[in-house]
């Protein structure tokens, strides 16, 4: 695609927006990673964490199709959802006590990259869609995409700061994504019509109710893990 001609901006556009929108969930998996470190690290691991991540979805992208037919690969990637979510709730609990323990760096980054990975399953489909196969624009496109991330993180670590309730509806987040990943999966897709029919349910209902069960496992799993600490 020429890049002087106006489909090329058009299409640049088109990533650089796909992305905003199906980024808020890893915004704040990178906010909620990012709190649980010494301030003079937190805007480091934001800035590592979204760039690292943004290469790493450009990889995705550029293999995306053959990826998503992989059989038990969501499953996995649903699993990893929920421990990182409860992992999540069960960090800010220890830090709510008198001893404020903090994550290393290394550890916060590699967080960001496991559920930024997880998640940009689904999403790099919409944004290869968006780049009509051009490899130079979706570089192009997802690196314009960075410093927007990064904003909407830096911003939503403030506002957990004031609110802590918001890590726990952030681990709920991942814990509802988990859930919809679960029945995606090529393995376990071609079974939903018929238990969607058994629940006289459409398919859209049968992954809205999974993602639900999948968020109340997270905060039921936290809940339990945060009272053994205390004990």
């Amino acid at each position: 695609m020429d890049i002087g001609s106006s489909a090329f901006w058009l299409a640049l556009l088109e990533i650089v927006w796909v992305n905003i929108l199906l980024s808020g969930d890893n915004a704040v998996v990178i906010a909620l990673a990012a709190r649980t470190l010494p301030e003079n690290q937190q805007k480091k691991a934001i800035v590592i964490g979204s760039g690292a991540a943004i290469v790493m979805r450009i990889i995705l992208t550029l293999v995306a199709a053959k990826l998503l037919m992989l059989p038990y690969l969501k499953i996995i990637g649903a699993v990893l959802l929920v421990y990182i979510g409860v992992s999540l709730v069960n960090s800010d609990d220890e830090q709510g006590g008198h001893e404020k323990s903090h994550a290393t760096l290394m550890s916060a980054i590699r967080t960001i990259l496991v559920a930024d990975l997880v998640m940009s399953l689904d999403n790099v489909v919409a944004v290869a869609a968006a780049a009509h196969g051009d490899t130079t624009l979706l570089v192009i496109g997802l690196a314009l995409s960075i410093p927007l991330v990064i904003f909407g993180s830096t911003l939503l670590l403030s506002v957990i700061e004031k609110f802590p309730l918001i890590v726990w509806l952030g681990a709920a987040l991942l814990g509802y994504i988990a859930g919809e990943m679960f029945v995606g999966d090529p393995v376990i897709e071609p079974r939903t019509e018929s238990w969607a029919a058994l629940a006289h349910m459409t398919h859209h209902q049968l992954a809205v109710t999974m993602g639900i069960a999948g968020a109340l496992l997270v905060v039921v799993l936290g809940k339990i893990f945060v009272a053994r600490t205390k004990n």
